[in-house]
């Protein structure tokens, strides 16, 4: 799609802008094309139905495609159409459904916030990555204690926490007090003009369970936020006595509601103010910098090192699947080609070649941060995907077209996360950047 704006020069913001706008408009319908690539997939995959015990498998990777990447990514497009984009009070959950309420404020720097929760006996939580994911899982499974279990991100000024305490109950990480705080933009204010620091979300753990609104596998909460909230704050006026708090009474209206996995929500609407400001920081304290969880600028997401494995896979799967198609069907492509059996199969084998090669060249720019090569990715595989779905809906699909069309469809998910298009998008400002200072310098030396 190309937009008409008026361009006083070359190069100017009128065109850029319009080249943004252009850009966006395509990359969202990429990521919107995800959710209906994911909703065919499950389609294709619940027709394959059970017929062997084997088959069970099938009906897992339903349930997997329908909850981790379906329902996800249409809640995700429908709250961004609906729910507002300021603050009222609620965080916001990675699928943009309302997460926990906002019920603890603080006054403080970071190292304040960090020495005080340390000497109430809350341990930081570990970052969400693959390890910690799998200790937690295995620890829920077998009831063993990790203390620093990770809780999952939740978003509030549109990033996720910055940091995140927890206090394990009976060694169990099914059953965790945990407390989640964001730092708030330099100068913002309460509704109602008070000022504060940082915001923070309290709520307890109290089983393992399944979403309401995704069906994945997550925390279930306790349905009185407020004595969670009370806690907190107990524990911090026991255990630092330069802990001042001021609660404002009704500072929300009381209600019940529902938070990102559908639990029940009851809260009075109180908000206490935690003083923290006066708390003195120990001398081998680091600074608040070397602790501050933000985004790696120019790390690549791992997102995007996903989509890089699975396109090797799906190339390795389809050599093995078009190479052995080439050779046995050749005889029907040879009577509809007119061609020669040799010519049939270089043919085959050249289109194979271009193909992968295509892949190749596009993930590598791509993986360096090129965002127009990750749309024309998108844009190839999605052709790809699309084929291969209108194929498997016509007839009965075999097991190696489902591996493939989840690896295209997992692919199409990791090129259009937020992560993968916020970097690529970040990589082609500080490419512009630089440009621009070479062309200064250079005009300086001339």
């Amino acid at each position: 799609m190309t937009i008409q704006a008026e361009t006083t020069e070359p190069g100017g913001w009128s065109k850029r802008w319009a080249r943004w706008r252009s850009y966006g408009l395509v990359e969202n319908l990429f990521f919107v094309a995800a959710a209906a690539f994911s909703l065919m997939l499950a389609v294709v995959v619940l027709r394959k139905g059970v017929s062997r015990p084997a088959d069970v498998l099938f009906l897992i990777a339903f349930y997997l495609v329908l909850a981790y990447l379906a329902l996800p990514r249409f809640h995700r497009i429908l709250t961004a159409l609906y729910v507002p984009d300021y603050y009222i009070g609620r965080t916001r959950t990675g699928d943009g459904l309302l997460g926990d309420p906002v019920n603890l404020a603080l006054l403080g720097d970071g190292v304040q916030i960090r020495q005080a929760m340390e000497d109430a006996g809350w341990v930081e939580a570990d970052p969400v990555n693959l390890n910690s994911a799998l200790r937690i899982i295995a620890g829920s499974v077998m009831r063993r204690s990790y203390p620093t279990a990770p809780v999952s991100p939740l978003f509030l000024f549109g990033r996720q926490q910055d940091m995140a305490f927890q206090q394990e109950v009976d060694g169990s990480p099914s059953k965790r007090h945990h407390v989640r705080f964001w730092r708030c933009p330099p100068g913002w204010l309460l509704p109602g003009g008070a000022r504060v620091d940082w915001l923070a979300a309290g709520t307890f753990d109290r089983a393992v369970g399944l979403s309401l609104f995704t069906l994945q596998v997550t925390h279930k909460i306790e349905p009185n936020i407020d004595v969670e909230r009370d806690h907190i704050v107990a524990t911090l006026e026991h255990a630092v006595p330069q802990t001042k708090v001021n609660v404002l009474e009704n500072f929300s209206t009381g209600y019940h509601t529902r938070n990102g996995g559908g639990d029940t929500l009851r809260t009075d609407g109180a908000l206490p103010v935690i003083d923290l400001s006066a708390v003195p920081v120990h001398a081998e304290a680091p600074h608040e910098e070397q602790h501050q969880m933000l985004s790696d600028v120019g790390k690549r997401p791992v997102s995007l090192i996903l989509a890089f494995l699975l396109i090797l896979i799906g190339i390795g799967i389809t050599f093995s699947e078009v190479a052995v198609d080439a050779f046995h069907d050749v005889a029907g492509q040879v009577a509809a080609s007119g061609g020669t059996r040799t010519e049939v199969i270089v043919a085959n084998v050249v289109a194979l070649v271009v193909l992968t090669g295509l892949q190749v060249v596009l993930s590598t720019l791509v993986f360096k941060g090129f965002n127009w090569a990750r749309v024309l990715l998108l844009a190839v595989t999605s052709v790809t995907l699309v084929t291969r779905l209108a194929g498997a809906i016509v007839r009965v699909p075999g097991s190696m077209d489902i591996v493939q069309m989840s690896v295209d469809v997992l692919i199409v998910y990791a090129l259009t996360s937020l992560s993968a298009r916020t970097w690529t998008h970040d990589r082609r400002t500080l490419r512009r950047e630089l440009r621009r200072k070479r062309r200064d310098a250079k005009a300086l030396g001339a």
